[in-house]
């Protein structure tokens, strides 16, 4: 620091349209309306984006980072300006309307923060999120405005401990399966209600939030830490002080965030995600992220990144280990020291700590190689995704492969065909999916569900009931980054748009091969066509109101998920 004149004359700000000008004079008294001195609009106006509420675990704590980010920013010579964003558990949402809401919120998250910073002329933005869309929609808007930009999550939660094992979101979404088969009463569901989500931050696993999370420090747009400091440490404070720091450097080296995010920065990411074994909608994030940035980007180049990146975490879902467990073994950082040794990642791609990956790496290893397993020794040699194709999607589906388990990697079975969740979920829960099942859950695309509801629900009692190493389900909608098993999501084209998905029948016999990257139904083409002639396409979910200007705007999964 040299003092407030050298930040004035040595950096372009936006913000000094509102500051310098006596055309201006009016802008000015409404600021000065707000409590701001002279001194304050002489420094750099810096955006401070908190999704903090008081109704999302992993967001109830983020006012106290966002003041830790402000003194950050204060310390480094700026003005910190506090906005608040809105932020949808999907926990919560989980099984009922509101999940209709969490996938379309991110498209209002992007909105509104591009608004609000470029309503009122800031200069930079630190992006405070923790949970499943918040992420993502923040990291869209500043690509999309293309200001210096910082991320700083709430961090993860702890795990919870029943019966002396680590537990999560997961564990307890299973125990209702558990519970609806008769395999524990009532004094166990309570215990899991109690015990797995013990502390404020995203759920402990390698859920969506956590997987954005880790993603941002992989690619770049947040400091080493920020996927992994348990939310409760007070190394997480500490990182959002650095964060409010590292934005004040930003802006005064005039580096922006597609100086950040990039072609390079994205394979880095897509080298992460599936070495972590990340949640399949990470799919849906990245492939928003890099439309935002100019990036090309599309479902092939996952395959193509998944088979030549080996997969050296198993967490939670996928394995017994949880977020806590990755940061004592070093991190996001450490997975990238290990696919560096095979020159997997591009080490000269910048970030926001002012230096390359290849300079934050420097002094990285792993600390436990139980939890990161060594490049040469991965759980698999192929990455924690999968895309898959055949004539039921024709545009591509995700697995996550990591969650599942060797026997389904390749599987044959009858479908069993629901048009909504809910129906499903009343077949599993009334006894009615069998062993060798494949579930089909359809109308819940983007347009047709709308909003590609998450579907904990089924998936989770399925293995609750052990059955996920027997049932398939597939779907034109999504899955939790907390489910396992064969759970295939994102088929596209989605039934509401004609796709085949939508022209199953009860019994049609579906063939599953994940290493090949295959999904395909016994229908002829033909047999599709004839069937095509009768098929009645149902009315929309929503006639009115914002899901309705949603469901004529956004595009396929395999564009992402966006509005056009």
């Amino acid at each position: 620091m040299q003092g407030d004149s050298y930040v004035k004359e040595t950096m372009e700000l936006r913000s000094r349209y509102l500051t310098d000008k006596a055309e201006t004079a009016p802008q000015r008294s409404l600021l000065y309306a707000c409590g701001f001195t002279k001194e304050e609009l002489d420094r750099p106006l810096i955006g401070v984006v908190s999704a903090f509420s008081e109704i999302v675990p992993g967001h109830i704590h983020l006012d106290k980072l966002a003041d830790a980010v402000k003194a950050g920013v204060r310390l480094a010579g700026g003005t910190p300006v506090l906005i608040p964003s809105i932020g949808v558990c999907d926990g919560i949402a989980m099984g009922h309307d509101g999940m209709h809401y969490s996938l379309p919120s991110r498209e209002l998250i992007a909105d509104s923060v591009e608004t609000m910073i470029t309503a009122h002329m800031l200069d930079g933005v630190v992006l405070v999120p923790n949970c499943d869309k918040i992420v993502p929609g923040m990291v869209m808007a500043a690509v999309r405005m293309n200001i210096p930009a910082v991320v700083v999550s709430g961090g993860p939660m702890l795990a919870g401990v029943v019966d002396g094992c680590e537990v999560s979101l997961s564990k307890m979404f299973e125990a209702v399966g558990a519970y609806k088969a008769d395999i524990i009463d009532d004094k166990g569901l309570d215990e899991y209600e109690h015990k797995c989500c013990p502390s404020c931050g995203s759920c402990s696993g390698m859920y969506t939030a956590n997987s954005m999370n880790c993603l941002c420090e992989a690619i770049g747009i947040a400091l080493p830490g920020n996927g992994t400091i348990p939310a409760v440490m007070s190394a997480r404070t500490a990182l959002a002080k650095h964060a409010g720091m590292a934005v004040m450097e930003m802006v005064r080296r005039g580096v922006k965030a597609r100086d950040i995010i990039n072609e390079k920065s994205v394979a880095n990411a897509l080298r992460c995600d599936m070495a972590l074994g990340c949640s399949s909608n990470s799919v849906l994030h990245l492939l928003a992220i890099a439309n935002e940035a100019g990036v090309k980007l599309d479902l092939n180049v996952f395959n193509e990144f998944s088979d030549t990146t080996p997969n050296l975490c198993h967490l939670a879902p996928a394995g017994p280990t949880h977020m806590q467990d990755l940061y004592a073994a070093g991190g996001v950082q450490a997975v990238i020291s290990e696919l560096a040794k095979k020159d997997l990642i591009d080490l000269t791609a910048m970030t926001v700590t002012g230096g390359t990956v290849g300079d934050n790496i420097k002094d990285v290893k792993v600390k436990d190689y139980e939890v990161i397993r060594p490049i040469d020794k991965p759980y698999s040699e192929t990455g924690g995704l999968a895309i898959l194709w055949g004539n039921i999607a024709k545009n591509g589906c995700v697995v996550k492969r990591s969650a599942v388990a060797p026997e389904m990697l390749r599987h044959t079975g009858p479908a069993r065909v629901f048009d909504s969740e809910d129906e499903a979920i009343a077949a599993i829960y009334g006894k009615k999916i069998k062993e060798g099942d494949v579930v089909v859950i359809r109308y819940e695309g983007p347009k047709g569900g709308p909003g590609m509801r998450e579907m904990l629900n089924p998936t989770s009692a399925l293995a609750g009931m052990k059955l996920d190493k027997s049932v398939a389900l597939i779907t034109d909608g999504r899955f939790s980054g907390a489910s396992r098993g064969a759970s295939i999501g994102h088929v596209c084209p989605e039934a509401a748009q004609g796709g085949e998905i939508g022209l199953l029948r009860e019994g049609d016999i579906i063939d599953i091969d994940i290493p090949a990257h295959k999904i395909s139904a016994r229908v002829s083409d033909e047999e599709f066509e004839n069937r095509k002639k009768t098929q009645v396409m149902p009315q929309p979910k929503y006639t009115g109101g914002w899901l309705a200007r949603y469901t004529k705007l956004v595009t396929g999964a395999d564009k992402g998920a966006v509005l056009r």
